[in-house]
């Protein structure tokens, strides 16, 4: 459902020059698939992320959503995907259930289903009891669920979910986790960004981790066992992190 080609993001700076945040970033993820991408602040995972939610433009190679070049068919891409960004974005004087409304107009959804949907998404959620308050009078943990519902209104193949449990308590964070393993099984590709290495551990069919811009293993835990020598997710990342010269390790 995603395929990244040698996907790159030059950025201008004035007292470097040309500067690659992301370089050469190839990989896959598949249907039914949890894929995990993971690295240190200024990795180059949220521009990657970016770049296949076509809120970016790629400076050089290709990135296919469901078939659709990310940046010869953007429209066509934003109709596949659900998108969640660090900063969530809502109104503040509107309440979750008016959001979804609005969203789902904007993405043609008939007033049907589109009412249909939006009582399924606050009860996957478990939102029924600040359905109806202003967004902000919320939690913090509250905005994310409304966030996150906004990602799936549409009910699309395919979500993009950059740090959707940062800073989140663990009963919240669990609803969230839930919600991404029912959502692996009804079948969906799931592009997953996360600082939490036990939450990765738990959820990622395979995992790639990015530093400087470069991937420097892909692979499921037992390939990222068996390359770095190490048991737990934290060692394996600080180990690649370390260890420069290694990339792509396991790619599969």
């Amino acid at each position: 459902m995603i395929q990244v080609e040698s996907l790159t993001k030059t950025f201008r700076d004035k007292a470097r020059g040309d500067r690659a945040v992301v370089d050469q970033v190839s990989f896959e993820v598949r249907d039914g698939e949890i894929f995990g991408l993971l690295g240190p602040n200024g990795a180059g995972k949220t521009t990657t992320l970016r770049m296949l939610a076509t809120l970016l433009k790629p400076s050089a190679g290709r990135a296919l959503v469901d078939g659709h070049d990310v940046t010869a068919e953007p429209a066509e891409v934003r109709r596949r995907i659900g998108f969640l960004s660090g900063d969530t974005g809502l109104y503040h004087r509107l309440t979750p259930r008016e959001t979804l409304r609005i969203f789902g107009r904007l993405n043609r959804m008939e007033e049907d289903r589109l009412r249909d949907r939006i009582d399924e998404v606050i009860s996957m959620l478990s939102m029924q009891e600040f359905a109806d308050i202003k967004v902000d009078k919320l939690s913090t943990g509250m905005r994310q669920r409304v966030g996150l519902a906004r990602t799936l209104l549409h009910d699309p193949p395919i979500l993009i979910l950059d740090e959707p449990t940062s800073g989140l308590d663990v009963p919240t964070a669990r609803v969230i986790e839930e919600f991404i393993v029912s959502a692996r099984k009804s079948g969906k590709c799931i592009l997953y960004s996360t600082h939490v290495m036990e939450e990765a551990e738990f959820l990622c069919d395979r995992i790639a981790v990015i530093h400087e811009g470069h991937i420097r293993i892909i692979g499921t835990m037992g390939e990222l066992k068996a390359v770095t020598g190490r048991e737990r997710l934290r060692e394996i990342f600080l180990e690649l992190l370390d260890s420069g010269g290694m990339r792509k390790a396991a790619v599969v």
